[in-house]
């Protein structure tokens, strides 16, 4: 079975192809990174090293004491 010069081709093209997809891949992908001008209550991401985006930290609540509803409410009888 022969290859032929033009199926060569295409394959290398094809893994032309490839390797710049997974590199524009692997550059596309958020960074996070540290704003020392907006401090730590700020997550920021760049992309591609051109596109940057910055929000708020989301804090986690801290959950509240769980009381039973019998104890919650003063007994009113004496």
């Amino acid at each position: 079975m022969t290859i032929s010069r033009l199926s060569l081709k295409a394959l290398a093209i094809a893994a032309a192809v490839a390797a710049v997809a997974g590199a524009a891949l692997l550059l596309a992908r958020p960074q996070p990174f540290e704003s020392a001008v907006l401090g730590a209550d700020w997550e920021c991401t760049q992309t591609a090293f051109v596109l940057t985006s910055c929000a708020p930290r989301v804090r986690e609540a801290i959950p509240a004491i769980e009381t039973s509803r019998k104890d919650a409410i003063r007994q009113t009888r004496g």
